[in-house]
């Protein structure tokens, strides 16, 4: 099944999540058998019961930088940038950029409090490089003036006022800033949550991926094993890389929570065994590949046809999770990024 039409689904567009839910960790949450092919319903809490003393949840650590700047050309045209890899870019940056006409290099944009930046590069495939004309650090200019780039299906324009996406689009754990958008499976763990896992003795240990426009970019090709990833920088401890590899020596399991999380295990995995280390990430995974360390996964609802559904059918199969899919919509859960959870034994 390597065709992009493999991995459609219809989801009606009331079920699309725009708000997260009151209480992270009492979301909903389809448990998965895919080894029995059931179905049941639970609350994200229930995980406490799938896990034991020894077990292993691993986590991703990054936090969502507010990376999206609106502005103005000197037209007074409206535009809007989304600085890719906020941590680890250099000046200048590389920036998704958009605007109701195009925008030839050296334009000078404005932004708020009299922020100015240079378009140092032709704009291909609606990016380019922008150089800030600001002696402060990216990520002070990004705190000070940006916003939470939130994905596209989530409409904030006259929206619910209420909702603080700052705080609620960030995991309780989130410590290392980077990322652009939100490793959304873990949105559902609260610090309480996570201290009754630790008190049964499950270990948990972080990992960072800054996730990138590579995580969510569309796919555009009909074969999906032609599909290219941009690159995601990565971080393994070496104290995550012992603590998995033990667990993996002991009969463990091993719990990622999201699909960035399994993507650096597995990409920094060699013969069974997690290497710690730091590197960019391009992994693709698909249906017909061999994991080497996670033993579960609990993720979020996604998109059709995108590389994360595709990762999400390698581990569950295509059939088994577009099954569960029907069943998913069939009992109204929430889908994308502030919806409900999936848990894959």
């Amino acid at each position: 099944m390597y065709f992009l039409e493999d991995y459609q689904y219809n989801l009606p567009k009331q079920l699309i999540a725009q708000v997260p839910a009151q209480k992270r960790d009492q979301s909903r949450m389809l448990v998965l058998n895919r080894f029995e092919g059931s179905i049941t319903h639970k609350k994200v809490t229930a995980l406490e019961d799938y896990l034991t003393a020894g077990d292993v949840v691993v986590l991703n650590d990054t936090q969502v930088v507010p990376a999206r700047l609106l502005g103005r050309k000197e037209s007074g045209g409206r535009v809007e940038l989304l600085v890719l890899n906020p941590a680890t870019d250099r000046d200048p940056y590389r920036c998704l950029i958009k605007s109701s006409k195009p925008i030839k290099k050296d334009a000078i944009l404005t932004f708020v409090n009299g922020l100015r930046a240079k378009v140092c590069q032709e704009v291909v495939d609606g990016q380019t490089r922008v150089k800030f004309l600001d002696d402060r650090p990216l990520l002070e200019i990004l705190q000070r003036w940006g916003s939470v780039p939130l994905p596209p299906y989530i409409k904030r324009n006259g929206g619910p006022a209420q909702v603080d996406d700052a705080c609620s689009y960030q995991t309780v754990y989130a410590a290392k800033p980077g990322a652009v958008a939100a490793p959304t499976a873990g949105l559902h763990f609260t610090g309480d949550f996570l201290a009754r896992l630790k008190e049964k003795g499950v270990i948990i240990s972080t990992l960072t991926l800054h996730v990138g426009y590579g995580t969510f970019q569309p796919v555009r090709v009909a074969d999906i094993r032609q599909h290219k990833l941009q690159e995601e920088f990565f971080e393994i401890p070496p104290e995550t890389a012992t603590v998995v590899n033990h667990a993996k020596e002991e009969g463990k399991r091993v719990m990622a929570v999201g699909t960035t999380t399994v993507r650096a295990l597995e990409f920094a995995a060699s013969a069974g065994r997690v290497n710690a280390g730091s590197g960019w990430c391009d992994l693709l995974i698909y249906p017909g590949y061999r994991f080497q360390i996670i033993d579960r996964l609990l993720t979020n609802f996604h998109l059709p046809g995108s590389s994360l559904i595709l990762l999400v059918s390698a581990w569950a199969g295509r059939d088994l999770l577009l099954r569960a899919y029907d069943e998913a919509v069939r009992m109204r859960y929430r889908f994308y990024s502030y919806g409900n959870a999936m848990f894959i034994e």
